[in-house]
């Protein structure tokens, strides 16, 4: 090590780490480009089954439906508390049936919904989250949870 200067001529630091060693801000930064990757996949993740944004639904009173898709009579309608069985904590309070047997839903924190069927794929209304059961069955039955 020269006697002017800081830094030994080794590579080493003067504490005697390496210089190529992970420091404090090295770690900061990368940190920092890992956050905002995954902020920028979270921002791409939502989008639907369509590629248009799922956004969020409040399933109104206006947003109940008895419809047949694709030969299936699919349903859709709010639950009162008497007859939410405790699962409106989960499923917003809304029944979804698919040729008359539940079809398990749970809204998510950002009022999208989710089936056992597929839990994966979000989708904005119980309508759409119906109708994507039924392809997703493709022509099977129902099974009930236990």
């Amino acid at each position: 090590m020269s006697e002017n200067s800081a830094t030994p001529t080794n590579g080493t630091t003067p504490e005697g780490h390496k210089s190529s060693d992970l420091t404090r801000r090295r770690m900061l930064q990368g940190a920092g480009v890992a956050l905002a990757a995954a902020a920028g996949t979270a921002v791409i993740g939502f989008t639907g089954p369509t590629g248009q944004s799922a956004v969020a639904s409040d399933p109104g009173a206006g947003d109940e439906f008895d419809e047949v898709y694709q030969g299936r009579r699919i349903q859709g309608r709010l639950l009162s508390a008497a007859h939410s069985g405790g699962h409106s904590s989960h499923s917003g309070g809304y029944q979804v049936l698919i040729d008359g047997k539940e079809l398990h839903v749970m809204q998510n924190g950002d009022g999208t919904w989710i089936s056992v069927v597929n839990h994966y794929q979000t989708h904005a209304t119980p309508r759409s989250l119906a109708r994507a059961a039924v392809v997703d069955l493709q022509g099977a039955e129902l099974l009930p949870l236990t």
